[in-house]
This record gives C-alpha cells, structure tokens and sequence, in this order.
C-alpha cells in the first residue's frame, strides 16, 4: 500500500524536487536513495504567520506498486448507433455530462445557443473593443459556458455528492496542467481553458457524439408526461430517450418557456453586489506581511466572509492577478464578472462581493409569482447600464467614498477594458444590498489592515454568481417532480456553483439517466 506524508517546507524548497526528495526521505527516516517513486496530492500555501510555508501531502509507492493505480479510467465507447440523450447546454454540466454518457454507452447530443470556442472568441473580443453585444455569444453563452472565458478556478466545497477528482482527472487529460490535481484552490486560467474545452467536444465528437451550435431551445418536447427531446426557435425537432436540461444560470428564456408549458420551478435565495479591484501588489503586501512575492509565491488570494444583520455579505469567485470582464446577456444590461490568466500576472486582483437576496426582499415582484428574482436581478442590471451610461461601460465608484456614501469625482485605473464611469453607486443599488456592503466593506478593512482603500474601486452589478431559480427533482432520480426523462442539471437548475460542481451533476445526471433507462 503507498504511505501518505505530510511535509512542511518554504515555499522555495517546495519548488525544488531534490530537496522535496530529501525531506521525504527524512520524514520516512530512510536514505534518499530509497525514496520511490511519489507523487505530490495536495499542496497549499499558508501565509497565517511572518514565515509563510508550504504544506504538502505526498503519496510515496512501494517498488511493487503502480504509479497510476489510483488514476480513474476513463472507457469511452463508441456510441454511434447507441440510443440519444439530448443535452441542452455546453457548459461544463453538459459536457461532463455527454462525457458520463459516452462511458455508459448512451449518444450525447449536444444543442447550444452559442457558439464553438473560436468563434466565441470573435464576439467576445468585439464585445470588449466596440461594445457590441452577441446574445448569444458571450461570457455567458458558448461553448463551454460561463466559465471559459471567465476564470478556470476548480475550487469546489461540494465534495459529498460526486467523484469530483474524475472531473479534474478528465480535464487533466483533455489538456490542463497536472497541478490541478493537487493545488489546493486548482485553476487552468482563462487563457487555457478555452483549448480544453475544444478537446473535450472532440473526444465526444470522436466517439460518436453530436453538436448543434447556434441552436437555441424553444421548448422541451414532451409525451405522455415524458421529456423525448427539444424543440428549437427554427422549428426544428431533436429527439432522443431523454432530456438533460443543463442551460446555465442565464438563460432567462429557458426559465419563462417552462412555465408556458406548466413545467414546475420554484424561486430560491440568491446573492447579489458588485466587484471589487485593487492592485494586486496591495493585496499581496495585506498577505504576504509585508514581504515581497517573489517567483515561488502565488499572486496572493482572499476569502472574506461577514455577517451583517442576519446576511451574509461575502467575497466570490476572487480573481487574483486577473482582469473584470462583461457579462452581459442583453442589450442594456451592465454585469460584471472576474477571470485570471493561468499565471495570473496582471497587476490588478478583483473579487464579487456579494449580499444574499431572500425571498422577502422581493415583495415588490410579487406579481412575478417564482421568477421575482429573475425579474428584481434583470431590473438591476438594467439601473447598471443607466449608471453606466454608454454600451457595456461599468458604473464605479472608489472603495472608501461607497463606504462613506461619497461621491467619486474621478477613479483610479481598472482592468474593466470597456472603460468606467463614476457613479453615487451607495444611491442606486438598493439599499439592502448597499447598506450592507458598506457596513460588509468596513469590517472587511478589520481583517485586511489595508483593505478598505480609495486605490481600490467597484463596479457594478455582481449578479450572476448564482440562479435566482431551481428546478425541482427527485433527489433520488435526479428526474424533475413531474416529468420522466427530464433532468434538470448544473447552475441554472440550481444544483451548482462553479465549474466542478457543474461538472459533478452533469455526471449525476447521465447515471441518472442510464438507471431511468434500464426502469
């Protein structure tokens, strides 16, 4: 049997495999010589104290032992001939969905409002340059989802309801760097991703799987109060033994279409607030104690997490070294998100700052029965493009000034490249989002001396960390309450937050589907 060790060590020894050797052997009390083959399975960084040290966990194997016996197999079958799933969605739920399918020898079709990787990056970079606005292909929407031009972080808490080493595992042999098997917050970087993602469609592609891009979904296709497939905006009808409804956190129209067909969703608390930039170099100061970083220490990162009357006010999806991106979905809406190259060597760290949004928060769209929050969040993306006043330009306002509920006469330099516009954000936002981000940003200043500063800004609005819907299932099936062969999956369905997450119901749902099939 290997032996698992944990070894402390600064984090230049770390990046050093000689002297990693060393203090194995020393940790096993054998000569270095006797060291066999190892593998490194966890590696942190931890800057608590002045001396900032290294924690790894490292797996060492006997003469006798494989280096890979603990690797997942993945056996994709060739399912040409096999009978289809459709999958609503590319984002990483269906991906890893199809991929699930393939093992378990099942069609995956693949139907996408967006479109494929290369493409989307046109869009993208037009959105960015000349504000000009895809609807259907953007940060949110394409191949890949929301994530891949918008970060790569692996991060997951949800550890309980799937294998999410397979996911990292599998994105690891499609192309990303082998330390996402071991670092302890994993991330491919923006710049990366996008090829995994291409890799990906085509191992399904490869065995047999089918893609529709520019494919956006009208309506689910239903018999005898089964899912049999999908119906498109062209009139075009996919059909297959079930459905897997993985359509993202921002498919407004997917949520409005089942209710015209009396498929049930419910409204769900949610979390709503605004980005937040300073330099990087600040940030790794606050960290860091002072110290400079150097090569072997990571931009450095945060999580800050208070509450502030009865609600959480915390920091998501915290992009060290990294840009603010637009992700928008419609015209006149300003959102803003965050993502970091894989070296994260940009000179700005952001991070969502986020409130929760209960349900008795939105007593003024009561009219709006389950989809409240849809309409109070699609409300407050709208105000942001007011505020911002031209196209895709962000709403901002210095840190300290929002705190004091001052006005910003002028901001500092932002990674947001369609530019910034000063705004009285602590006016417009509502005010149990605001008063509690600034009473949020105040304590936050406690905990980081240094922190709560005017080189630092925010922009709004931070709106789509997480659905404002889910769609209910059998948490035994993974099948929705009331319609066979339908299974709702991933963040839109309320069931994630982040690529892994995703990626793990995806998986869920295709041996959902498999265990409705054999029924």
């Amino acid at each position: 049997m290997p032996i698992e060790i944990s070894i402390e060590l600064s984090p230049s020894q770390a990046a050093d495999e000689n002297l990693l050797k060393k203090a194995i052997a020393q940790k096993l009390g054998i000569k270095v010589d006797k060291v066999g083959e190892f593998r490194v399975i966890r590696k942190s960084i931890d800057a608590r104290k002045a001396k900032i040290k290294a924690n790894i966990g490292v797996r060492v194997y006997n003469s006798d032992e494989a280096l890979d016996s603990d690797i997942p197999i993945f056996n994709y079958q060739d399912i040409r001939n096999a009978r289809p799933v459709v999958i609503v969605g590319a984002g990483p739920a269906g991906l890893f969905a199809a991929l699930r399918l393939l093992e378990l020898g099942l069609k995956p079709i693949i139907v996408e409002r967006g479109k494929q990787v290369s493409d989307r990056k046109r869009d993208i970079a037009m959105l960015s340059r000349d504000h000009n606005l895809n609807p259907d292909s953007n940060y949110a929407f394409g191949e890949g989802g929301a994530g891949t031009f918008s970060d790569g972080k692996l991060y997951t808490r949800s550890k309980k309801k799937g294998d999410f080493k397979r996911v990292l595992h599998s994105l690891h042999n499609h192309g990303a760097d082998e330390n996402i098997l071991y670092e302890a917050h994993p991330h491919i970087g923006t710049n990366k991703l996008p090829r995994v993602i291409t890799k990906i469609r085509e191992t399904i592609i490869e065995h047999g799987g089918e893609f529709y891009f520019n494919s956006r979904v009208e309506s689910i296709q239903i018999k005898n109060e089964s899912a049999i497939g999908v119906k498109l905006i062209d009139g075009q009808i996919i059909n297959g033994v079930a459905v897997i409804l993985a359509s993202g956190h921002s498919a407004k129209d997917i949520y409005k279409s089942l209710i015209d067909q009396k498929i049930e969703i419910e409204a769900k608390p949610f979390a709503m607030g605004v980005r937040v930039e300073h330099p990087q170099e600040l940030i790794d100061s606050i960290q860091y104690h002072g110290a400079i970083r150097d090569e072997f220490l990571p931009a450095a990162a945060y999580s800050l997490v208070h509450q502030v009357n009865g609600r959480g006010v915390y920091s998501f999806c915290m992009c060290p070294g990294g840009f603010i991106v637009p992700a928008a979905t419609s015209e006149g809406e300003v959102v803003v998100n965050g993502m970091s190259p894989s070296m994260r060597n940009s000179r700005f760290a952001n991070a969502g700052i986020v409130v929760e949004v209960r349900l008795e928060d939105l007593a003024d769209y009561s009219k709006y029965g389950v989809l409240a929050g849809l309409e109070f969040q699609n409300d407050l993306e709208l105000l942001a493009g007011k505020n911002g006043g031209l196209g895709v330009k962000a709403p901002a306002q210095r840190l300290v000034d929002f705190v004091d509920s001052k006005n910003s006469n002028s901001l500092p330099i932002c990674s947001y490249h369609p530019g910034t516009t000063p705004s009285a954000m602590h006016e417009w936002l509502p005010e149990h989002i605001s008063k509690r981000l600034q009473l949020g940003f105040a304590e936050f200043g406690k905990k980081m001396r240094g922190f709560l500063t005017n080189e630092a800004l925010i922009l709004g609005v931070e709106s789509r960390t997480s659905s404002p819907i889910r769609i209910p299932r059998d948490p035994e099936t993974l099948q929705h309450i009331r319609i066979k062969g339908l299974f709702p999956s991933g963040e839109g369905a309320g069931y994630a937050g982040g690529i892994v997450s995703s990626a793990v119901d995806g998986e869920r749902c295709a041996d959902g589907v498999a265990n409705y099939l054999k029924g």
